[in-house]
């Protein structure tokens, strides 16, 4: 079944040309107007769709084709469907995708792959008639849905002056100008900006930017060029229901904070209740459960508070120990050394876990399981994303991840018949066997706590 989703990309000309500023400021206009805005990010990034969620007040979801699969992607972004407008921001430059020597999976392969038409986000500070050439080279280097593009970082007073230059050289459309605004600018750490929880004024700074936007950007014919966009087949691949009565636990909060919607919701499809909880705030972990999902984020921002929750990290212990299906992915996973910065942590794993000051591992990979594990039989397959500043004295070993388009490989991940722990993440909408194998163990373990 098709339909109906207005939708555009928000590309880039590369990593800091203001994607996430513009994509926010577009947000939160269509928000204050009262339009029902949904939002996606390309790729794996965990921290945008933060940023977007707390503008449209629903989940922003992630479209990525090495994650997901290729026809995965489209059936995720028809959540969309009925929708007034869905606003798709793009990941580093328009054209840089897998290793950084391919465009696949890349915005423009995201673009092309959901028939999606794109603005491009440019920063024309210090350019004239070279910003055509520019843009001329991103339409006509391979096949792409650009139709416009967005100024970012000059006064919208000179946007007449750049789209005459930017029209008569390319017959791009020039959609406006954002100025530079250093009250709503927002910080970065080691994994990319900091979360949005953490910015107290974050609805000022959105509101802001969406001032800017009405000031500067031609919004009606945004919405216009979105409506263009081809219906979309909304079918998701049936899944085995498989989980009913089943009770999962989900590490939530400001420690562990990176998720995927729609890896989530698999679970919640084959029929599994989800239960968060906070390894931060509550003593113990919720009552009945059946299995326990440890998801990324920044504990070691939290080491000292998390490790003075020892009634909680004994919980944790116990109930993995005694059998508790568990994935633990990255923060997750650092939860489950013997300690974290010198903080005592669950000790399931060993081992000890310091931050670095340098990316350890960054980027796509593909998981091949050395023996049968609780996500895997021998030899299958899951492809995975790493991103880690973290350093671990124990990283595992049953796993080979290996990355596409180089010849570079490592053991990785300590996996049981009911553990899965280490710093790759996964997607279940790319991986739905992996999450029945993951509930069959959970109903296994609900049989067995009856008994």
């Amino acid at each position: 079944m098709s339909a109906a989703a207005p939708r555009v990309v928000i590309g880039g000309t590369g990593s800091g040309c203001g994607k996430t500023t513009v994509t926010c400021a577009i947000l939160q206009a269509f928000v204050n107007r009262g339009l029902d805005t949904a939002a996606f990010k390309c790729g794996p990034d965990y921290i945008d769709p933060m940023f977007h969620s707390r503008i449209i007040g629903t989940r922003s979801r992630n479209l990525d084709a090495f994650l997901c699969g290729r026809k995965t992607v489209p059936a995720l972004l028809a959540h969309s469907a009925g929708r007034d407008i869905s606003v798709i921001e793009g990941v580093m430059g328009y054209y840089d995708g897998m290793a950084g020597t391919s465009s696949e999976n890349s915005t423009a392969d995201i673009a092309n792959l959901t028939q999606t038409p794109t603005i491009l986000v440019v920063s024309a500070r210090g350019m004239s008639l070279t910003l055509a050439a520019l843009l001329k080279g991103f339409c006509t280097f391979a096949p792409n849905t650009i139709q416009g593009v967005i100024l970012n970082g000059i006064s919208p007073s000179m946007t007449d002056y750049y789209a005459a230059i930017v029209e008569r050289n390319t017959g791009i459309s020039v959609y406006g100008a954002l100025p530079q605004d250093d009250a709503c600018a927002v910080r970065s750490r080691h994994l990319g900006l900091v979360t949005a929880g953490e910015i107290t004024d974050l609805k000022q700074k959105m509101q802001r930017l969406a001032a800017h936007a009405e000031a500067g950007l031609d919004l009606e014919r945004l919405l216009a060029l979105a409506r263009t966009a081809p219906k979309l087949d909304a079918g998701l691949p049936e899944i085995p229901h498989c989980g009913e009565g089943l009770r999962i636990a989900v590490a939530r909060d400001e420690a562990f904070c990176f998720d995927y919607a729609d890896s989530l919701e698999v679970l919640e499809r084959m029929g599994a209740q989800l239960v968060p909880f906070s390894p931060l705030h509550d003593a113990h972990l919720p009552e009945n459960i059946d299995g326990m999902l440890l998801c990324g984020g920044y504990p070691e921002l939290y080491a000292e508070k998390l490790g003075q929750n020892t009634a909680l990290l004994a919980d944790i212990r116990s109930a993995i120990l005694r059998g508790l299906p568990t994935i633990a992915e990255c923060g997750g996973f650092l939860l489950l050394h013997d300690s974290l910065e010198g903080v005592p942590m669950a000790g399931i794993c060993g081992g000890t876990a310091q931050m670095g000051d340098r990316l350890c591992q960054f980027g796509y990979i593909t998981l091949t399981a050395k023996r049968d594990t609780l996500l895997c039989a021998v030899g299958e397959t899951l492809p995975a994303h790493e991103f880690h500043y973290a350093q671990s004295t124990q990283q595992g070993s049953c796993f080979l991840a290996r990355k596409p388009l180089r010849n570079r490989s490592w053991d990785c991940i300590h996996a049981t018949e009911t553990l899965h722990a280490g710093y790759p993440h996964i997607h279940f909408a790319g991986n739905p066997r992996a999450a029945q194998r993951f509930l069959s163990a959970c109903r296994t373990y609900h049989e067995e706590e009856k008994l």
